[in-house]
């Protein structure tokens, strides 16, 4: 198993360690990481490593912070040396969520956990603050050995640092064992079969809290168990690449307090939603804390806060409708009003420009509401909003610095590093704040540290390398952009198409993606629907099959080459509630690809209608 792995190492697809997000054309969802390892599994059987059949099997998982060829293949392999099934074998970025992960859902079911430990749990692990903020109980040990003597009333984690990959001790009373690996993340194995039911559980903590191994460090790993030998860290250029970055972020968002880094967009979020939080908890005793999130959002950022908002007693959602007949500004006036009269804490999430509806809202109209003094019911001042700005379509818009239109608004902006921040080169995430946030960023910092999420020495390398060019990447490919909406106009009149004016244009509103909303047609509201869902795809498949190097059916966006293509409420959307997902066609274009080859295959697909 070792020499085949040297040879899978030696011979696999150049993608496995440099994108970030698959096709969904090859991609199962409810057989993510099986269905790979099946067909991986095959080709162990034949002794097969070709890089011709590695690249022929189905995507691993639809994002790569979930998981990917190279954290799968590591996960089966430790799995097959301990004897245990692949999906027992979970990795992280992360050297503390894989814990926080197993308190999560003992914390949801009301059952006890302990943790023992020799000594290693990371530095920033406070346990006052994960009771008091997260909401999670637990006992805390520090042990000797790797020998637990009785069977605890609840669950068992056991918590270790490891020097290389392979054989690990776990006994029958050990329900977790967690190996940490310096620089390169952590290893959790479920033992048991009564525990197997955490699995998908702690997976969807991976999905939504951080990000799995990353394929760099994976690569690492996997090198070292094929080895037998302890893992290489191999000195990077860390503190000059992170320098460098820092740098970037403060140059593009016109800031001067500290950015943060962190392994993903939603690593990023998470930290931004606790620290926000706790800042709530320890300034605003006993008060409700209100999440105001739009119910369409992206999937991932909807579902993590009303993760947060189910772990934490006083938190709560609040919907914010803000697309198609509904108005940002005046939902927010709404809620914020509402709010008020509760003397309820208000944590505002809201992107600009609106996914998948590409909208941008009054920004004067905007700022009044955010800055408009209310009262309470007992005359006090309302408690000022929190603005929490996903602004990963357009990171290139100056929200935040001085003069800006929220320079005077407490706002928090964040993005993506998937996009085009890194090119489409890793997933790291960042966030900046204005200067009325500085103990908020402290809050935030702290969290990132405590869920050891920071990004990676890799990670920092990549951003120090793209973020210098992406504003002008930006506007390359809002020019195609614009080039193929107009062409779309013009060919397909009927159609309606979301994406910014001109003269938010002139603003530096420049996304590169907009939403297409197929004329249909049919008898009925469902044939109507049926008949548009069935265009959608017809469009999709026409791209990738005429344009494979450049067309992908993929749900990402900023990368530095291509086209991608996606149905929001079968990617982004996948945990929104039915009645809130889009099925509309969802494209991005970048800088470099050809353009005339696409338009020449829209305007077929608009003859074959």
């Amino acid at each position: 198993m070792r020499n085949y792995i040297k040879e899978v190492l030696k011979n696999m697809p150049a993608g496995w360690l440099l994108t970030t997000t698959h096709r969904l054309d090859i991609y199962n969802e409810k057989l993510a990481k099986t269905e790979f390892l099946e067909q991986f599994e095959e080709l162990y059987s034949n002794n097969i490593a070709t890089t011709t059949a590695l690249n022929e099997l189905p995507t691993a998982y639809d994002y790569i912070r979930l998981g990917h060829p190279l954290s799968c293949v590591l996960e089966w392999a430790l799995g097959k040396l301990n004897l245990v099934d692949a999906e027992n074998v979970i990795s992280f970025s992360s050297k503390t969520i894989p814990v926080f992960s197993i308190l999560r859902k003992n914390a949801l079911e009301g059952k006890k956990t302990q943790i023992l430990h020799d000594g290693v749990l990371n530095e920033n692990f406070d346990a006052a603050i994960i009771k008091n903020v997260y909401g999670y109980e637990f006992d805390l040990k520090k042990v000797d050995t790797n020998s637990v003597d009785a069977k605890f009333e609840g669950s068992t984690v056991y918590v270790t640092t490891e020097k290389e990959f392979g054989v690990v001790k776990i006994n029958e009373n050990i329900d977790f064992y967690i190996g940490l690996y310096d620089h390169l993340g952590s290893v959790l194995i479920v033992n048991g079969e009564e525990n197997k039911n955490y699995i998908s559980d702690i997976q969807y903590v991976r999905r939504r809290e951080t990000v799995a191994m990353t394929p760099v460090n994976s690569m690492t790993a996997l090198m070292s168990l094929a080895s037998q030998s302890s893992f290489e860290y191999h000195e990077s250029t860390l503190e000059k690449d992170k320098e460098a970055t820092l740098a970037s972020i403060r140059t593009i968002t016109n800031t001067t307090i500290t950015p943060l880094v962190a392994s993903s967009g939603l690593s990023i979020q998470y930290a931004i939603l606790m620290g926000l939080v706790h800042d709530a908890l320890e300034n605003h005793k006993g008060k409700a804390i209100k999440l105001i999130v739009p119910p369409n959002c992206y999937g991932g950022t909807n579902d993590q806060a009303r993760r947060v908002a189910a772990s934490i007693e006083n938190v709560t959602i609040v919907d914010l409708l803000v697309d198609g007949d509904n108005d940002m500004v005046q939902s927010i006036e709404s809620v914020l009003t509402k709010i008020a009269k509760e003397d309820a804490v208000p944590l505002i999430i809201a992107e600009i420009p609106t996914n998948p509806r590409v909208e941008v809202p009054n920004l004067s109209d905007l700022k009044a509401t955010l800055s408009k003094d209310r009262k309470t019911p007992n005359g006090d001042n309302a408690i000022d909003p929190v603005f929490i700005l996903d602004q990963t379509f357009c990171p290139n818009v100056n929200f935040l610095g001085e003069g800006a239109v929220l320079s005077s608004v407490r706002t928090i902006s964040f993005a993506s590093g998937s996009k085009f921040p890194s090119g489409g080169q890793c997933t790291a995430g960042y966030c900046a704040g204005n200067k009325n946030t500085v103990a908020l960023m402290d809050k935030i910092a702290y969290h990132l540290a405590l869920c050891d999420n920071e990004a990676t020495d890799f990670q920092y390398e990549i951003l120090a390398k793209q973020l210098p060019s992406m504003n002008q990447r930006i506007v390359d490919a809002y020019k195609n952009t614009r080039s193929f909406v107009n062409y779309i106009h013009e060919v397909l009149p009927d159609a309606k198409i979301n994406f910014v004016s001109e003269e938010l244009a002139d603003q530096e509103f420049m996304p590169s993606v907009f939403s297409l909303d197929l004329p249909t047609k049919g008898n009925s509201s469902e044939e109507k629907e049926m008949h548009k869902r069935a265009l959608n795809l017809k469009l999709i498949n026409m791209m990738i099959t005429e344009i494979p190097n450049e067309s992908k059916f993929c749900v990402s966006y900023g990368q530095l080459e291509g086209c991608y293509w996606t149905i929001p409420a079968t990617s982004t959307q996948g945990t929104t509630k039915e009645g809130d997902k889009d099925y509309i066609v969802r494209a991005s274009l970048s800088p470099d690809l050809d353009l005339e080859k696409h338009k020449q295959v829209f305007l077929d697909f608009v003859n074959n209608m």
